[in-house]
């Protein structure tokens, strides 16, 4: 077999080496290799063996990279064949290339020709070549390679298993207090870090023991949040404490009582900053239960702006309750309710602010050229100027992503005294160190004392994704809607044309358009779901069950302008979708200028001074005077001061009663003179030519003047009715269009419609923003617009009074949305009437993660008789992923952040698309359908074997995207390319997979899916190979193994100086091997139950290496033709194995006792020495394939020591070992668990040099 031509291989000779090339000696057979410039890989030409350039020579020969050099590089050079890859001949140039194990789609190195591996075809390739390779290849690879010790080396890299997300949680410190009245958990990685030591005596300790007001956890809680608020941060500001316990467990009560601690120590005054004025009375009722009855509570809206402390006021002391609106209020003389409050604590106060719910403040660092939002900068200004004020974060979502933590500043994260100067530098090194950096930063905090995540469990809770096909009826409605708006887009664009002076207004348009395009779709969406939500909410009725269904857009202000429109009496509800189609045309379709008759009447004298500008009149003084001719084409060039003499500055008087004769030159009086009132020219009405004959009237134009003005007034006339037309013609086309709309089969608003279908208001309480509603008319024909409210209940408690309805039972099924979704409590409550099941639909997810979690909590929460089934419904539209993906990415992040794991939230990642495989993902369809680069998958529907369906696919995918507005700049193309569409997608469209997902909503439900399933498609062979090459970031995982046992003490290398919490180096042995009774025994069970394939069993390699071969047992997983791998030294693999992979590298052991034999060697070997052999090049560091392994763990608090461990990770010579890896372990002898960092052994001495270094000059 040939191979591309090339550079020699590396040589053994004696000669002087020729220039910028360097000398190493091979790692096994020690010959001297002389490699040449450029090539840090190669393989020995004595003993084969595969090696690379140490560290501090490849330096040299990146140094010698880029000293330029004239000449252009030569192609790559060739290597030979790599035995650990698969060698596979180039489509185009036919060199023979090695290709890694599960890579599926690169770039010729030789002609750079983009190539893809189609895996389903490559055991028939090598079947047809009679053997695992390629024709001409030995079929006996040298003994030295091991390809197993690679397989395995790529396995260890990808990290260890996912472990359960949940623990049990009880105060590991603390006995105070009975246990909470429901179950509460933590996540397995934030349990495995305890917390300071608490050292605080509380006050109110006796009096809650009696009352039994608080669970141990909220006294806790207390405990922590005093003891913290007792230090101060480096900047000299008082530290702060963060709740972010869940939805449910109590914080309310937790904050009452920290107030009635404070109020113990004479701190009587405190702000109770919330999202809702209506929480000020679970506010009362929260110090009520904990005893603290004699603290008023003042609801800042119901007060002046005067001073609150003033005789008319008059509140001296106890809690403002405020809305984080109230906050950047301010009264019409302009004095604020932020300079109020400042006024009220004074700058020495040292009293308790709390902000509740305060994800409501987390813009305050917004994303790249957005502004940050005025809450946030008051939340930010309050605690600036009050520093010495005992600050408490409180929020189940505080830290939905790191960004949001900009407000949180009295946590000491980032600032004077940290590892990060400012909070930039903060969200840098978590942006960099991705998910595991998010889920360090939980921990640590934790560790320093400074935050609690407690949350309900989901034990009982059930949660269940239910597709809503679109039905028949729906589905045309769906396509005709997408046609519409494909039309009206091409209509918009031509429309606009006829504008080009109102260009900066097109922008504006098609900012409306598409945000219309997207509310209008997101409207159908939830009317499809409308059929299954009203028969899911039946069902469980009929179940004595109850229903709550949540949705974020009532649709309320396409109501009130469909009423304000047609009246109070409709024929029917109102479609949502059609009035704001109806909205969207009636105000911003582009209309030419309508013409203004008006001007029509103008004097002509008017019209014609606009066109000539009239002369100064030439006066004389007495008989002398000279004579000017006038020139009427000059007039119109010179300048006033130009045609004025001396004399005429000179004179105070003049003669007017006589006046010239423009044609005679003669003098006349004027009364006999006619004068033109447009250009002033006077003459005798005989020298006119014809000559006057008539009277001399008081207005009168010269022929010249008049000859203009009349063909000015045509052609004037002509433009009018011209531009009068163009403005008939497309006010026309946009009543059409209006007509087209009125047409349109369109469903009705999905609120009103859910209402109606389940009896109306009387058995459905709705707690929504809205003010008013529609209702079936009572004699059952058409609907009526009425108010929510009655006499009987003011606008402002008509949610809390249907509230109430709803948990005695007089309302089975309850309507809630964000409006709703803040502090309501509607659970099967203990204390309530209706303890009927709650069965939760989500109609519609939040717009991000914060209000999932809020709304998710409403029917979750403490004291309940039974847990809550959750629904969440989608459309079998691809498109529809986009409202999920948005939370997805946000519930991801924030189980990261605010519970140290990101599994903690409900499971939607499935539907994380916005992330950065997801926008690889879309540029390689992208590049794919504009035909720049070739597909990597087949398109659904599309086969290899034809290809005339791949383009075909491609040309309605294209013109998708154009209808869509994603390409752009389209052309029809001419010659070779003739009748193809060629465009472009702009740079910041080609990452945008939100703007992908959101715009697919627009295009028929076919090609709309299809799209969608090709992106997937790709989305998902690029998470497949970047498992295959160990570069998946997999966050916090586990390291599994028979035997986990501590080795030695733990070593301190930092502490704390606030929290006194340290950072400590474990170190572990583990043991991970299986032995050959073990496996011996899965596979008899195995085959004595039925279940095996007639694959499964013990297999060898192929390959020998240094005389011996290595063994594993094979069993067919879930999927039919994947195995599991299970090794005598590293137990079951993580990686599956297709069954073509496992046939060209291993083999069938026929002989049990073979088996047995070759299982019992490996097993005793790997406790020594790893795959590589005693000559490893790393010794005693390398762990590939070891079975008795040190593992070192950098636990406790990581954030005050990240830039050492960054750097020391930085010189490591393995690229997954310069990785942040955040790992879980548990001994096996005493259920220690440990979560920290993974510092690989050879980087151990650094760490400990740096750290000491640290802790040295911080002494």
């Amino acid at each position: 077999m040939g191979q591309p031509s090339g550079p020699a291989p590396p040589s053994a000779v004696a000669a002087a080496p020729p220039p910028g090339s360097c000398q190493v000696r091979c790692a096994r057979c020690h010959e001297i290799l002389t490699v040449a410039p450029g090539i840090t890989e190669f393989s020995c030409p004595k003993c084969q063996l595969p090696q690379m350039l140490p560290p501090e020579l490849m330096m040299t020969v990146n140094a010698v990279r880029r000293t330029p050099t004239p000449p252009p590089p030569p192609p790559p050079p060739a290597q030979g064949i790599d035995p650990t890859k698969i060698q596979l001949p180039c489509a185009r140039c036919k060199a023979i290339l090695n290709v890694p194990h599960g890579l599926t789609r690169f770039n010729c190195p030789q002609c750079g020709v983009d190539l893809a591996v189609d895996l389903a075809k490559l055991h028939h390739y090598f079947a047809a070549a009679g053997s695992s390779s390629l024709p001409g290849l030995p079929q006996d690879l040298p003994e030295e390679i091991n390809e197993v010790a690679i397989d395995v080396e790529r396995e260890e890299d990808g990290g260890g298993a996912v472990g359960e997300t949940f623990t049990d949680y009880r105060p590991p410190k603390l006995s105070l207090g009975d246990p909470h009245p429901d179950p509460v958990v933590e996540t397995s990685s934030l349990s495995a870090v305890q917390p300071p030591e608490p050292t605080y005596n509380l006050k109110i300790v006796n009096e809650l023991d009696k009352s039994k007001a608080l669970s141990c956890l909220q006294i806790e809680t207390i405990v922590y949040a005093c003891q913290r608020q007792l230090h101060h941060l480096e900047n000299g500001a008082r530290a702060g404490f963060f709740i972010g316990d869940g939805a449910g467990v109590g914080k309310g009560r937790t904050i009452a009582g920290l107030i009635w601690e404070n109020w113990q120590h004479k701190r009587q005054k405190a702000l109770w900053i919330s999202v809702g004025s209506d929480l000020k009375y679970d506010a009362r009722r929260d110090l009520d239960d904990v005893g603290a009855i004699l603290i008023e509570v003042h609801a800042l809206n119901k007060l002046p702006y005067s001073k609150l402390d003033s005789k008319a006021v008059g509140i001296k002391d106890g809690v403002i309750f405020l809305t984080y609106n109230s906050l950047i209020a301010s009264s019409e003389r302009g004095r604020s309710r932020l300079q109020q409050l400042l006024q009220w604590c004074g700058s020495d106060f040292d009293g308790l602010i709390v902000f509740d719910e305060c994800h409501k403040a987390k813009n305050l660092i917004p994303e790249a050229g957005g502004q940050p939002t005025r809450t946030g900068e008051a939340v930010l200004e309050i605690q600036d100027r009050l520093p010495e004020a005992r600050v408490v974060y409180c929020s189940a979502t505080g830290a939905s992503e790191p960004r949001n933590m900009g407000y949180m500043v009295r946590l000491g994260l980032w600032g004077v005294g940290t590892c990060f100067p400012k909070f930039q530098d903060f969200l840098g090194a978590l942006d960099k160190g991705g998910v595991g950096a998010l889920e360090l930063v939980a921990m640590d905090m934790k560790a320093r004392g400074m935050y609690v995540c407690r949350t309900l469990s989901y034990k009982g809770a059930e949660f269940e994704v239910i597709e809503a096909p679109l039905e028949e009826k729906m589905m045309d409605m769906y396509e005709k809607a997408a046609e519409f708006w494909a039309e009206l887009r091409v209509e918009l664009l031509s429309a606009s044309s006829f504008l080009p002076e109102e260009k900066p207004n097109s922008s504006q348009v098609w900012r409306l358009y598409w945000a219309s395009h997207q509310r209008f779709f997101r409207h159908m969406c939830m009317a499809a779901k409308v059929p299954s939500a009203v028969r899911i909410a039946k069902q469980a009725l009929d179940e004595n069950k109850c229903v709550v269904i949540g949705l974020q857009s009532t649709g309320e202000a396409r109501t009130e302008e469909a009423v304000t429109k047609y009246g109070l009496e409709l024929d029917d509800f109102v479609s949502g979708p059609r009035e704001l189609l109806l909205k969207l045309v009636e105000e911003y379709y582009p209309l030419p200028a309508k013409p203004d008759l008006a001007r029509k009447d103008q004097s002509v004298k008017e019209l014609h001074r606009k066109r000539h500008p009239v002369t100064t009149d030439i006066s004389f003084k007495g008989r002398a005077r000279k004579a000017v001719k006038w020139n009427a084409e000059a007039d119109d060039c010179e300048s006033d001061e130009e045609s004025l003499t001396d004399s005429d500055h000179e004179s105070t008087e003049s003669d007017e009663e006589f006046q010239m004769c423009e044609i005679c030159n003669s003098e006349e009086d004027k009364k006999l003179l006619l004068r033109c009132s447009c250009c002033g020219q006077q003459v005798h009405p005989a020298c006119l030519m014809p000559p006057w004959l008539d009277e001399i009237p008081a207005e009168w134009s010269c022929y010249s003047c008049k000859a203009k003005t009349d063909e000015f007034l045509q052609a004037r006339d002509a433009y009018v009715a011209e531009l009068l037309n163009r403005h008939e013609a497309a006010n026309e086309r946009k009543l059409n269009i209006l007509d087209i709309i009125k047409s349109l089969d369109l469903p009705n608003n999905p609120l009103d419609d859910i209402i109606d279908q389940l009896g109306g208001p009387e058995n459905v309480a709705e707690m929504t923003g809205r003010k008013g509603m529609l209702v079936r008319a009572s004699g059952g024909k058409g609907v009526v617009y009425q108010a929510r409210n009655t006499k009987d209940v003011a606008l402002e408690m008509v949610n809390m009074h249907e509230k109430q309805l709803f948990m005695d039972g007089k309302k089975l099924v309850a309507i809630i949305s964000e409006a709703g979704s803040a502090g309501v409590s509607l659970q099967a409550d203990k204390r309530a009437l209706n303890q009927r099941r709650r069965v939760h639909l989500t109609l519609e997810l939040p717009w991000s993660a914060d209000r999932a979690i809020q709304q998710f909590g409403r029917t979750h929460r403490s004291n309940q008789a039974s847990a809550p089934e959750y629904r969440l419904l989608f459309t079998n539209l691809g498109g529809e992923r986009r409202f999920a993906s948005i939370v997805a990415k946000r519930l991801e992040s924030l189980g990261a952040l605010t519970q140290g794991d990101r599994r903690a939230g409900p499971s939607l990642s499935a539907y994380n698309y916005d992330s950065y495989y997801g926008k690889k993902a879309l540029v390689t369809m992208y590049r794919g359908i504009m035909e720049q680069d070739n597909l990597p998958v087949e398109p659904p529907g599309c086969s290899s074997e034809n290809p005339s369906a791949i383009q075909e696919f491609i040309i309605k995918a294209k013109a998708a995207l154009i209808s869509v507005g994603i390409v752009r700049d389209t052309v029809l193309c001419n010659g070779k390319d003739g009748n193809k569409l060629s465009g472009r997608i702009v740079d910041s469209d080609m990452h945008d997979v939100g703007r992908f997902l959101n715009r697919l909503l627009g295009l028929p439900p076919d090609i709309q899916n299809r799209l969608f399933e090709l992106f997937i498609k790709i989305l998902e062979l690029l998470i497949h190979n970047a498992r295959s090459e160990g570069q998946f970031d997999s966050g916090i995982v586990d390291i599994k193994a028979n035997i986990v046992e501590l080795q030695g003490s733990p070593k301190t290398v930092h502490v704390d100086d606030l929290s006194g919490a340290s950072t400590v180096l474990f170190t572990f042995i583990i043991d991970r091997g299986i032995t050959w009774e073990f496996a011996k025994n899965v596979f008899d069970e195995r085959q004595n139950d039925g279940l095996g394939s007639s694959s499964d069993g013990f297999y060898e390699s192929r390959r020998e290496w240094m005389g011996r071969r290595h063994y594993m047992l094979a069993l067919e997983g879930s999927s039919a033709g994947i195995y599991k791998i299970l090794r005598p030294a590293v137990g079951e693999s993580l990686r599956e194995m297709p069954l073509f992979e496992l046939k060209s590298k291993y083999r069938k052991v026929s002989s049990i006792e073979k088996a047995n034999k070759g299982w019992q060697e490996e097993y005793e070997v790997s406790s020594k020495q790893c795959m590589h052999g005693p000559k490893c090049k790393l010794g005693s560091y390398c762990t590939v394939g070891r079975r008795l392994q040190e593992v070192n763990v950098l636990g406790g608090i990581i954030l005050p020591v990240w830039g050492t461990i960054e750097k020391a990770l930085s010189k490591q010579a393995r690229q997954s070992h310069k990785r942040v890896r955040v790992v879980r372990l548990e001994t096996t002898t005493d259920d220690q668990r440990i979560v920290g960092l993974l510092i690989p052994n050879a980087a151990v001495e650094s760490v400990l040099q740096d750290l000491s270094w640290v802790h040295d000059s911080d002494d």
